[in-house]
């Protein structure tokens, strides 16, 4: 005979907390206490964010400062947003500029340190796809001969017109690799990473200050910030752009 649905067995413990509202509810705690342990909290935005270089910089203020990269509502209900549920005055005023790609940094550094550190931070890398290309790359019609051989199909899989020549990889026309100013596709980016073209800076950008006393914001980082968004609603134009090519060109059965 089939089980009865009524002799269910009853589970009496008590239900755990999901591991990611204990995460919250640690980075919350955790950005509380780094006001009242710091005399400065700033926002920041950034460019081509690289996490290994991030946690280089952590390690290298660890003695001063701490920086924070999280959800921006946790973020936000940290700090207070308004002067009703601030966790010290003025402090709502950051949480309104926590939009987008922003992080918070807490420090004891004076301000003039703080500066030059963000305007001199600097890290190159290899562009991904999406990002947006600094220069045109064209490579001419002939051999290629930082390729060896071996290479070849996979050349030809990211859209190189190349074929072997007496064993050496050859380009058989001029092929653009990617254009200024636009954004970088997957074939592109794998492109350029074989060609050793770093085009992608990791920088850093202060967009406000908070302290007991002061509240500032600075221009250039809130430029950057709108920027931000801009490119972000770009690139997005540009893959739905692809989406809708890819799937034209799908025959309908």
């Amino acid at each position: 005979m089939p089980k009865s649905k009524r002799n269910r067995p009853v589970t009496l413990s008590k239900t755990k907390k999901k591991p990611g509202l204990e995460r919250k509810g640690k980075v919350v705690t955790d950005i509380k206490d780094a006001v009242e342990h710091y005399a400065n909290a700033y926002v920041f935005t950034y460019d081509n964010m690289r996490n290994q270089k991030l946690k280089d910089l952590r390690e290298q203020l660890k003695s001063s400062s701490r920086i924070f990269l999280a959800g921006k509502k946790v973020m936000q209900i940290a700090l207070g947003r308004s002067p009703a549920d601030e966790a010290k005055t003025g402090l709502h005023k950051l949480s309104k500029f926590l939009q987008g790609d922003t992080g918070l940094f807490f420090t004891n550094l004076p301000r003039d340190d703080v500066e030059r550190l963000f305007r001199e931070f600097e890290e190159h890398d290899f562009a991904r796809t999406g990002s947006i290309a600094t220069e045109t790359v064209e490579l001419k019609e002939g051999p290629l001969e930082q390729f060896t051989h071996e290479m070849e199909p996979f050349l030809r899989k990211q859209g190189m017109p190349v074929r072997l020549n007496k064993g050496a990889v050859e380009l058989v026309a001029d092929h653009i690799v990617c254009e200024e100013g636009k954004p970088i596709s997957p074939e592109a980016a794998q492109t350029l990473r074989l060609l050793g073209m770093q085009m992608a800076t990791f920088r850093l950008y202060l967009v406000c200050r908070w302290s007991s006393d002061d509240f500032e914001v600075y221009k250039e980082g809130l430029a950057q910030l709108r920027a931000g968004w801009h490119i972000y609603a770009a690139n997005m134009l540009h893959l739905l752009k692809i989406a809708e090519i890819a799937m034209a060109s799908v025959a309908v059965p």
